[in-house]
C-alpha cells in the first residue's frame, strides 16, 4: 500500500461524527492529525477553535502577483448507523475489489486526502506550489457548518482569495470528468404533533380523542399531490427556470432512468410531471420526509394512542429560493392544516442557500481544462441535487466563486451503510489537484 493510501486509511479510522457529542474527541483527533500532516508536507498549518469543532488552516508562502486559491474540505462524517447493514466495520477501512469501504471514504475524506496527496507531490517535486494556497478543512459540514460563517467573517482578510476549489461532489460515471456548477440549497425542520398529556388506552379513549399519529400522517400527505408536486402555497414562486443550454447539455448524458433504478433499487421512478429525472434531481425543489415516528415501536402490539408524534422534513431549494421564505411558507401550511384536538409545533433545523455559477467564466474554463487534462474528454457540466451550505457563504463573505470538481461515483453510498471510494478515483484526484493548480495559475 502506498504512503498516500496509508494516510487516507489513518484519517478514515477517526470516527469523526460531528453530530454526536460522544465522538467529539474523535472529531478533534482527526483535526489534530490533519494539522500535523499538512505541516509535515511543507505547509504552515494551525488549528483554530470554534464554538464546536475546530477549523484547520494551512498555507504556503504567498507571493505577490500569484492567484490565491482556497481549497476547502471537511473531515467530519455522517453517523454510521445502522451498523448491522455494514458488510465491513464502518470505521476500519477495508479494500473490497478496487474500492475502499469505510464511513467517510467518499464524503469527504477520500476526496480531501487526494488533494492533500497532490499538494504533497507538487511540493516534493518543486518545493512550492504554482499558486498562493489556503487550505480550509472544517469539522461541521455534516451539521450545516454553523460556525464557519462567523469564522470566515472574523478571518476575512487572511482568507482573502480569488477562487475556492472543492471536491465534495460527484461524477456522472467512472472516468468521466465532471464539473458541478450548481447545488441545491436546503431548509430543514421538524414538526411535532401533540395531543393528550399521556399515552392513552386505545380501547377506552379511541374515538373520543384525536390521535397525533393519524393527524400527522394527514398533514404529511397534504404536502404533495399524486405526482409529487409540492402543495405548499407559493413554494415555486421564486424558482428560476432552467436555461435551454442546460437542458441540451444534460440530454447529452443519455438516458439515466435505468441506471438510477439500478443504483437505488427503486421499482419505478416518481416525481413532478414535465421534467426529466435529472432535471427533477438537479434543478427542481423538493420536500422530503427524512424521518417519522410516534407510538409503540417495539415488538408486538401495545394498544395506545400516543401523546405525540413527529416528522422531519428537508426541503431542497434551487435558485432563487430563500430558505427563510420557504420555512415561513411551510409553517403557514402547517397552521392551515391544524386539526382540532392536536397542536402542531414547527422546530427549525439547519439551512443553506442554493448556488449557481457560470461554468464558462475564465475560472470555470480553467477548471474544465484541468478536467480535460486529467480525464481526457470534455467534462460533463451538471448541477447536483445535494447541498453544501458553505458554498454560497464563500460567495457572500469572500466574494468569490467555487469550483466543484467531484470524484464520487453515483453508487458510492455516501450517507448510507457501505460507503465506498474507488482507489482509482483517489489516485486520479492527486493528478487533478496538480492540473487544477497549474491551470488556475495561468
Amino acid at each position: 500500500m502506498t504512503t498516500d493510501l496509508n494516510d487516507l486509511f489513518t484519517l478514515l479510522r477517526f470516527a469523526s461524527v460531528s453530530t454526536d457529542s460522544n465522538h467529539n474527541a474523535d472529531t478533534r483527533a482527526a483535526a489534530v492529525w490533519l494539522t500535523d500532516k499538512l505541516n509535515s508536507i511543507g505547509l504552515q498549518a494551525a488549528l483554530h477553535e470554534t464554538a464546536r469543532h475546530p477549523v484547520v488552516i494551512a498555507k504556503n508562502k504567498h507571493i505577490a502577483g500569484r492567484r490565491t486559491v482556497l481549497l476547502y474540505g471537511h473531515y467530519d462524517v455522517q453517523p454510521a448507523e445502522p451498523f448491522s447493514e455494514w458488510r465491513t466495520p464502518p470505521f476500519e477501512p477495508t479494500i473490497v475489489g478496487d474500492r475502499i469501504w469505510c464511513r467517510g471514504a467518499t464524503d469527504n475524506k477520500g476526496q480531501l486526502m487526494a488533494h492533500v496527496a497532490g499538494l504533497k507531490k507538487t511540493l516534493g517535486e518543486h518545493g512550492d506550489l504554482p499558486v498562493n494556497l489556503i487550505c480550509l478543512f472544517e469539522g461541521e459540514e455534516e451539521i450545516g457548518s454553523p460556525n464557519l460563517k462567523p469564522f470566515l467573517e472574523a478571518h476575512r482578510q487572511e482568507l482573502k482569495c480569488d477562487v475556492v476549489a472543492i471536491s465534495d461532489t460527484g461524477m456522472v460515471a467512472a472516468g468521466q470528468g465532471t464539473f458541478t456548477y450548481g447545488l441545491r440549497g436546503v431548509a430543514c425542520c421538524e414538526i411535532i404533533a401533540r395531543g393528550p398529556t399521556i399515552d392513552l388506552h386505545s380501547g377506552i379513549w379511541g374515538g373520543a380523542v384525536a390521535n397525533p399519529v393519524t393527524m400527522l400522517a394527514r398533514l404529511v400527505a397534504s404536502f404533495h399531490d399524486a405526482d409529487g408536486k409540492v402543495q405548499v402555497a407559493g413554494f415555486y414562486d421564486d424558482v428560476r427556470p432552467l436555461a435551454e443550454w442546460e437542458r441540451t447539455e444534460w440530454r447529452k448524458l443519455g438516458e439515466t432512468e435505468a441506471e438510477t433504478k439500478q443504483i437505488t433499487g427503486a421499482p419505478e421512478l416518481f416525481g413532478e410531471k414535465g421534467f426529466t429525472e435529472l432535471e427533477r434531481r438537479w434543478a427542481r425543489p423538493t420536500a422530503e420526509v427524512n424521518g417519522i415516528g410516534g407510538g409503540w415501536q417495539g415488538e408486538g402490539s401495545k394498544t395506545v394512542i400516543a401523546k405525540e408524534s413527529f416528522v422531519k422534513f428537508s426541503f431542497r431549494l434551487v435558485p432563487d429560493q430563500h430558505p427563510d421564505d420557504i420555512i415561513k411558507k411551510v409553517t403557514a401550511h402547517v397552521q392551515q392544516h391544524q386539526p382540532p384536538g392536536v397542536r402542531f409545533e414547527v422546530k427549525l433545523g439547519h439551512t443553506g442557500f442554493p448556488y449557481l455559477m457560470d461554468p464558462t467564466s475564465p475560472l470555470g474554463l480553467a477548471a474544465q481544462n484541468a478536467l480535460v487534462k486529467t480525464f481526457g474528454d470534455k467534462p460533463a457540466l451538471i448541477r447536483e441535487g445535494g447541498s453544501i451550505p458553505i458554498v454560497q457563504t464563500f460567495k457572500d463573505v469572500l466574494g468569490v466563486d467555487t469550483l466543484l470538481l467531484g470524484l464520487a461515483l453515483p453508487d458510492c453510498a455516501a450517507h448510507a451503510p457501505n460507503e465506498n471510494f474507488p482507489i482509482a478515483n483517489f489516485e486520479t484526484g492527486i493528478i487533478l489537484n496538480q492540473n487544477l493548480l497549474r491551470e488556475l495559475a495561468r
